[in-house]
């Protein structure tokens, strides 16, 4: 009888000092009500041009109809609409919101319902297909904003929500918390995304992940189709900081060589006979991209970039995306037995 009742004095202790253990469901209920109304959804409908079946194309019923002796099919070309669904929210009061780009990519139109039922016609101001986030803009003032938190100072196990438009079924509240940071899908081309297992499901992109303060820190963005409680945002830090560029721009302008990479192993040290099982090795050189230009080769093997040492793939990725558009940029490889100096200008990444 003692050991149980000293048991529950100590869990009596522990819900008193921890009082955001306790009142959890109470602040996520609380803040949901605060940011609700600035998370948006969002429905679009894309025309697709599609190979439509029609037995009687072409067919005449009047006297003198004659069967196709060999029953031919018979197909004509249709603008079919296919419907689509996401999320967003806003971010500004005069009527921008943040989404992702796939969710709104080719839409001929765009509808955008806030919770309190008010809907707007849509219009796509930028979209960047590198990140994966667009910017939509609605006619509408005075509009309810969310704010956006610090992503770079997530924890891993803290609390999330999610809000969004699965399946259609608008204005739903998901829990959970940060599982994992930095994540990288590499089949979508996505990295540094933040893993949750707060419920997201197909049209909640585009939607906020939000903080226990309310803030936005992430842009849900992707699931593990096959399995349970796996689901990716991109960190709000990333999205920010090409807002402007979105709305003021239309895209976001990035440096771009053009070619594909692989770090040095034994294996293709051996296969392609290379003095070192370092470095990088350009797989693939894409035409008339900037790489090709500076005179770089599939198979070359890159020593130094702007005379640094490179070991890893990444290390070229980093020195290419701290310059612009038009810098100069300088390659020592190794091809056919020998070192070779090239060097040319970066060049602008397409949008697609």
């Amino acid at each position: 009888m003692a050991k149980r009742i000293a048991i529950l004095g100590a869990l009596f202790y522990f819900l008193c000092a921890c009082p955001s253990l306790a009142q959890l469901p109470i602040m996520i209920a609380d803040i949901v009500e605060q940011v609700g109304p600035a998370v948006v959804n969002i429905d679009v409908v894309k025309m697709e041009r599609q190979r439509i079946f029609n037995p009687f194309k072409d067919f005449d019923f009047g006297f003198g109809f004659e069967m196709d002796p060999e029953f031919k099919r018979y197909f004509e070309d249709r603008m079919v609409p296919l419907k689509g669904a996401g999320s967003g929210f806003i971010i500004d009061k005069e009527g921008y919101i943040f989404t992702n780009a796939h969710v709104v990519k080719g839409a001929d139109k765009i509808k955008v319902t806030l919770k309190d039922g008010r809907s707007f016609d849509g219009k796509v101001v930028g979209s960047d297909s590198t990140l994966d986030v667009a910017v939509v803009k609605v006619d509408a003032h005075n509009l309810p904003v969310l704010t956006m938190g610090d992503s770079s100072r997530i924890r891993v196990g803290e609390w999330v929500i999610a809000i969004g438009n699965p399946y259609g079924f608008s204005n739903t509240v998901t829990a959970g918390i940060v599982s994992a940071i930095g994540r990288t899908l590499g089949e979508l081309g996505k990295k540094d995304l933040i893993q949750t297992d707060a419920a997201i499901n197909p049209g909640n992109s585009g939607g906020p992940l939000i903080d226990l303060d309310g803030k936005v820190i992430g842009i849900n963005v992707a699931i593990v189709a096959q399995a349970q409680g796996i689901g990716f945002a991109i960190p709000i830090d990333e999205a920010r900081e090409i807002k402007e560029d979105l709305i003021n721009k239309g895209k976001v302008i990035r440096p771009w060589l053009g070619i594909y990479m692989r770090n040095v192993d034994e294996k293709i040290k051996a296969y392609l006979d290379l003095p070192l099982a370092e470095g990088v090795v350009i797989t693939e050189v894409i035409k008339d991209g900037p790489a090709e230009k500076i005179g770089i080769k599939q198979y070359d093997l890159v020593k130094e970039v702007d005379g640094q040492k490179i070991k890893a793939s990444e290390d070229i990725q980093k020195l290419v995306a701290g310059k612009k558009p038009g810098d100069r940029i300088t390659f020592m490889i190794y091809r056919d037995g020998k070192n070779l100096n090239l060097g040319g200008k970066i060049g602008e990444r397409p949008q697609e």
